[in-house]
């Protein structure tokens, strides 16, 4: 065990969570909880860089967020996750953060998934997220320091059921031990991962829900906190695991679910 002496820290919690002069990419920045967590790193100094496939959309957040660009990409194709890391490089010289937060979501019974559904589930929730890591930590690894947050979510610990949803379980469970062996990986190299899980929140995959009575009535029932959460409410998570606030968190998952998993 390590006898090192700590680092003298001035006292200045709040400024821990800053992030000015950091490089950050969020992928699935166009729209949802992805949008919310590009404001937020703008908000605390990082300069942002959106990937996703939609560019009008990616447009308008850059336009509303000085300093931040993008990225246009589909990430599931493998040749254009190395030209987003790529472009990213070279614009900027070094990622510091990496937001995996672009997924998919089927919702079908198992005996009536097609395995090319399943597999396009897969290739973005899950090969994405360890593509675009392996492309991101050299980087941060020559800088000795880097923060990967993998999204993944409260369904990576519990089944979904009565929503049929087997393909984004099984991919966010396996984000989940993703994450922990990454971070074992590159622990003494300077770099965390962590996931972080949402429960119910609005997004382009629930807002079938948002408005459906029974499915508010299913969340109001079954959960402690008995409503979806708000998209604020995944702020401090995000900041505590991609800032300086969290440098002792690593291989951890997160879960911001209003108390579900706790049932």
């Amino acid at each position: 065990m390590s006898t090192e002496t700590a680092p003298s820290v001035q006292l200045d919690p709040l400024g821990l969570f800053r992030l000015d002069g950091a490089v950050a990419i969020v992928t699935g920045a166009s729209s949802g909880l992805g949008a919310r967590f590009a404001r937020v790193l703008h908000a605390v100094g990082a300069t942002v860089v959106g990937v996703a496939r939609r560019a009008d959309r990616l447009d308008a957040l850059t336009a509303e967020l000085p300093g931040s660009t993008a990225v246009q990409a589909d990430l599931s194709q493998s040749d254009d996750r190395e030209r987003a890391v790529a472009e990213v490089l070279a614009r900027h010289g070094r990622v510091d953060v990496l937001v995996n937060n672009a997924g998919i979501s089927t919702v079908v019974g198992v005996e009536d998934e097609s395995l090319d559904v399943f597999r396009g589930v897969m290739e973005v929730n899950v090969t994405a997220v360890w593509h675009l890591s392996k492309l991101c930590a050299p980087s941060m690894i020559a800088s000795g320091a880097g923060s990967i947050v993998n999204v993944a979510s409260m369904l990576g610990h519990v089944g979904a059921t009565p929503v049929k949803q087997a393909n984004y379980c099984a991919s966010k469970g396996a984000v989940v031990n993703l994450t922990r062996e990454l971070a074992l990986q590159w622990a003494r190299k300077g770099v965390r991962v962590n996931a972080l899980c949402p429960g119910w929140f609005p997004s382009e995959m629930t807002q079938p829900m948002e408005g459906d009575e029974g499915s508010q009535r299913f969340i109001a029932q079954n959960s402690p906190i008995p409503r979806m959460g708000h998209d604020h409410e995944l702020d401090g998570a995000l900041l505590l695991l991609a800032s300086r606030a969290g440098t002792f968190i690593t291989g951890q998952s997160v879960i911001v679910d209003g108390g579900w998993t706790a049932r």
